[in-house]
């Protein structure tokens, strides 16, 4: 009686690893780098001095926004 004998699985690729990324996978968190960048080394848009904060003349123009959206 013979036995069947188990065949053997394909070798692994000798070759690195192919990964490919798309365009935008590097070009985004570059974008978004240079984008930080400059806002932290241009001085003339710093509004520290300003009476009001940034952050509430964006919530006014949202506002201002959505209100004429409904």
């Amino acid at each position: 009686m013979s036995a069947c004998t188990p065949t053997r699985p394909h070798p692994a690729t000798s070759g690195g690893v192919d990964i490919r990324l798309p365009w935008w996978a590097l070009a985004l968190p570059a974008l978004a780098f240079v984008a930080l960048l400059a806002l932290i080394i241009n001085p003339s848009d710093a509004s520290a001095a300003a009476g009001e904060p940034a952050i509430t003349h964006l919530f006014e123009r949202v506002r201002t926004v959505l209100g004429q959206a409904l």
